[in-house]
């Protein structure tokens, strides 16, 4: 099958860099598939689990916000952050939920209500992924 260059970088640095096969990036509007030879362009990351295929199978990350450009078989993603599925701490991410509950229990402004709701959909994909790979 043909491959393509895929790079991740987030705020800590380069998390992937190598071959793919297939990328499926989570956006706004539902998942969106890259493949090969795809059309140029540039596309919003919403947060959410992205699945590549490469030579090891299919690979799940979890994404912050960010974006994707494609051009000349090249796909880069610049996003606020990424992690795999194994190196989530459960206890952790459900602390942050918590966390993120009694910051939109508050909404004490109009900014702490978004940034609770960003805290909230970061945990609750942090634990949907956590509980999917490992059940």
């Amino acid at each position: 099958m043909n491959t393509f260059q895929l790079k991740i970088t987030s705020s800590s640095g380069c998390f992937y860099d190598g071959p793919c096969e297939s990328l499926i990036l989570p956006t706004d509007d539902g998942a969106y598939g890259i493949q090969a030879n795809h059309e140029s362009m540039v596309i919003g990351i919403c947060i959410g689990e992205m699945r590549f295929l490469n030579e090891n199978g299919w690979q799940s990350v979890i994404l912050g916000q960010g974006y994707a450009r494609s051009e000349d078989n090249h796909v880069t993603l610049v996003v606020d952050s990424a992690e795999r599925p194994e190196d989530i701490d459960e206890n952790r991410a459900r602390a942050a939920k918590q966390r993120a509950e009694e910051r939109l229990a508050v909404q004490n402004s109009r900014k702490e209500y978004y940034r609770g709701k960003l805290a909230m959909t970061r945990a609750m994909t942090r634990l949907k992924v956590k509980e999917k790979k490992y059940l």
